[in-house]
């Protein structure tokens, strides 16, 4: 049930991330839109949640913004080109 749960949030972290690479493309050439810039920074916040909640719970997701227990555990299992590692859409 854990590796599910697992799972989950790497989905969810994955489809935000896909929403706020295709905002900041779109705000790039139309700076003054309000709405897209609330859309993205509620995105931005959506996101830092659920990275936190993946460290909490899993290890770091990123070596450049997680923090690390001691000792240092970028990466602790599985490796991202393992099977484990990934989902299916």
């Amino acid at each position: 049930m854990a590796n599910n749960n697992f799972m989950e949030l790497r989905k969810e972290i994955s489809a935000v991330h896909m929403m706020l690479e295709d905002l900041q493309l779109y705000l790039n050439t139309h700076p003054s839109d309000r709405e897209a810039i609330a859309k993205r920074n509620a995105f931005v916040r959506q996101m830092r949640m659920l990275k936190d909640e993946y460290n909490k719970n899993y290890g770091m997701i990123s070596q450049d913004d997680s923090l690390s227990p001691y000792p240092w555990q970028w990466i602790d299992e599985p490796w991202p080109w393992e099977y484990d590692a990934n989902f299916k859409l």
